[in-house]
């Protein structure tokens, strides 16, 4: 069947179920994609704990490239659905040629900034002349990977747009396996340490890159990469940044909210802290990837039938999304409170210190997350609809407006500084989470009146 008889007409529940579980897996499997390292090099023999430190503090670089990545996928992404819905083959390969074009360019630009001021960046957030050893060589090698990584991203959120979630998820998979086989053997086999597993990574991002672009220039898609398209036109890539800067800022302000964060702990917990913080992060991303794989996997469906007029079925597919990334956040919310330390024991079992500090923080950092798929859902329901201005005020509201600013001030009302910083999260989420439902209650007759 056609993918655009599949978006307008299947069983929104059915065809929901086809196009998330394909991104939750792939999803999951990014998730091991970017912690493996961690996992790896947390059991480094002696410096396991440093080490760890070393690369939570590569953490908000990390997430400045894929927020770039992501303003072009994602706003790329509902553009290229429209077009679809609406039977403009053209007007979405020219969009698809574009953010090829913008990828490349912004991917280039990166490489050369983050190299020159690597070791000062990494100064600012925090790091020490210890957990700088080991910061400093992975940054300077996962850098050169960052064409790679913008490119597989990117595209493969326009791939998955047009109703290929199971080449998208083979993307994430071939890279992320590939990873997670060379990481022992770059670490421990040949000896290259936190090397190593920079190089393993940059190995795999340049595989899951080439393949992306295999399957777009070939043509194995509804829409192919072609030459006549990749020229860069104002009237076609602003639309696209407009679109996509809202998944921009909710990706740069989580690399904002990390250095906030690791400054913070380094000032009341030292390294310890830190390395507690990359743990927690990394717990965080398990919570909250599989639900933006499932409200990736409704947006297609929404996009595509606002573009074709097709309302009801856009409503039924927002409500099924929300109950579902509100079901899944909940029940990892019990896991991580009833499971605490078996989680933390995956990153590093040696340090009875960094235990103990990670557990205690957890109880705190995820107090609110249960509800916190409601966020996740409304982002993109806003995002899928075309609504870039409401959903970039969203994307504002719970790090830049709220999150960050409580991190500096909640130390000032309690003796326990450490306990005040985690403390900001969960007051941050329920604010932002109940602020948002609320702007969404408000708006989204108007918004589907539109059409």
């Amino acid at each position: 069947m056609d993918n655009g008889i599949r978006l307008g007409e299947e069983k929104v529940g059915k065809l929901l179920w086809k196009f998330a579980i394909p991104a939750i897996i792939a999803q999951l499997v990014s998730i091991l994609y970017n912690v493996v390292d961690r996992i790896y090099i947390g059991h480094m023999p002696g410096i396991g704990d440093v080490a760890l430190t070393g690369l939570g503090l590569c953490f908000p670089i990390i997430m400045i490239v894929s927020a770039f990545a992501g303003m072009i996928g994602q706003g790329g992404a509902p553009r290229v659905a429209i077009y679809m819905g609406k039977g403009q083959q053209k007007a979405a390969e020219e969009v698809l040629g574009n953010c090829v074009s913008i990828l490349i360019f912004l991917a280039m630009l990166l490489t050369i900034v983050l190299e020159i001021s690597a070791e000062p960046i990494l100064r600012l957030f925090g790091a020490s002349d210890n957990s700088l050893t080991y910061a400093l060589p992975y940054l300077r090698i996962y850098i050169l990977g960052t064409v790679f990584v913008m490119l597989s991203m990117g595209l493969n959120a326009l791939i998955i747009t047009q109703g290929h979630s199971g080449i998208g998820m083979a993307t994430v998979m071939i890279g992320a396996v590939l990873n997670i086989l060379l990481d022992p053997l770059f670490i421990f086999v040949f000896k290259m340490g936190v090397v190593g597993a920079a190089i393993a990574t940059v190995i795999s991002q340049m595989v899951s890159a080439l393949w992306v672009l295999h399957i777009l220039i070939t043509g194995k898609t509804n829409l192919k990469i072609r030459s006549t398209f990749l020229r860069i036109r104002p009237a076609v890539i602003i639309p696209v940044l407009s679109l996509g800067f809202s998944t921009f800022i909710m990706t740069a302000t989580e690399s904002a909210l990390s250095i906030v964060f690791n400054i913070s702990l380094a000032k009341y917990g030292g390294d310890v802290a830190v390395g507690a913080m990359a743990i927690i992060a990394s717990l965080m991303q398990f919570q909250t990837l599989p639900a933006q794989g499932i409200a990736q996997g409704a947006q297609p469906i929404i996009s595509f039938n606002y573009g074709a007029g097709k309302i009801k079925r856009v409503k039924k597919t927002y409500r099924l999304l929300l109950l579902l990334d509100f079901g899944y956040t909940f029940i990892f919310w019990i896991l991580i409170y009833c499971f605490s330390e078996e989680f933390v024991k995956i990153f590093n079992n040696s340090s009875q210190e960094l235990l103990n500090v990670t557990v205690d923080a957890i109880r705190v950092y995820f107090a609110i997350s249960g509800i916190f798929g409601i966020l996740i859902a409304i982002q993109r329901i806003l995002n899928a609809l075309g609504q870039a201005r409401l959903s970039l005020v969203i994307a504002c509201l719970r790090k830049l407006i709220l999150l960050i600013p409580l991190i500096y001030i909640m130390p000032m009302f309690f003796e326990d500084k450490l306990f005040a910083v985690f403390l900001a999260e969960p007051i941050a989420d329920f604010l932002a989470i109940s602020i948002a439902f609320v702007l969404f209650a408000l708006n989204i007759k108007k918004i589907l009146a539109q059409v």
